[in-house]
């Protein structure tokens, strides 16, 4: 069972992973909201462990833009802030779970059990293509990036799409031509390039991070950076 520990107190990080490896569980690990943020987008998780009070993001941020990603893992959170209001604010940020610091071990265990027990994976959505906080859904031909639906023409869509049957990878301009437009490449038409700029003002340029980048010689790579 795989699990996301965010906690910016690196001898708590220590403590934690420790004791969940020791029970069989693998542990990822960041140290402030942003890093475990890009990691939860990123990997599949049974579960994710976040403290509230973090550097870049905090916690209740940080639960919050997952859910607005439709992440639906659970999460479990940690605080020394045990006041009835930071609870209520925890769990209203789509938190399943709140433990206060300083917990006995054997709690945190309990709560693990609880939650990835009653909240079981859901199955994969084989319509469905992602990559960091993209979304893209082959039935309604939507996209959706970090909770915000794109609206892109018909042509936009089957680019992103190749760029997401390929991620990783990088593209010659030629092989988009030929898999996008059914058509042999042109060198006296940029009619690549201009779409690959209108697929990035709308997927890139409002966004913290850069998904589709360029490479030397007329190719491009989807990468998160």
């Amino acid at each position: 069972m795989n699990i996301l520990l965010v906690e910016d107190e690196r001898k708590t990080i220590q403590y934690i992973k420790k004791g969940l490896e020791e029970h069989g569980y693998e542990v990822d690990t960041a140290e402030d909201g942003k890093s475990g943020k890009n990691l939860a987008f990123r990997n599949e998780y049974n579960l994710i462990i976040t403290d509230v009070m973090m550097p870049h993001l905090n916690g209740t941020d940080l639960c919050k833009e997952l859910r607005k990603a439709k992440n639906e893992t659970p999460i479990l959170m940690l605080t020394a802030l045990g006041d009835t209001d930071d609870v209520v604010a925890g769990l209203d940020s789509g938190a399943d779970d709140y433990l206060a610091k300083p917990f006995e071990f054997k709690e945190l265990l309990a709560r693990i059990r609880a939650l990835t027990k009653r909240q079981p994976k859901l199955p994969v959505n084989e319509n469905q293509i992602r990559f960091a906080d993209l979304i893209l859904d082959l039935n309604s031909k939507s996209v959706v990036r970090a909770g915000k639906k794109i609206e892109l023409t018909s042509k936009e869509f089957s680019l992103l799409e190749y760029f997401l049957r390929n991620q990783g990878r990088v593209i010659p301009r030629a092989e988009l031509s030929k898999h996008v437009w059914n058509v042999d490449f042109d060198t006296g038409t940029n009619m690549v390039e201009v779409y690959v700029n209108y697929l990035r003002k709308k997927i890139d340029k409002d966004f913290e991070s850069t998904l589709i980048h360029t490479q030397f010689g007329m190719r491009y790579i989807l990468q998160e950076s």
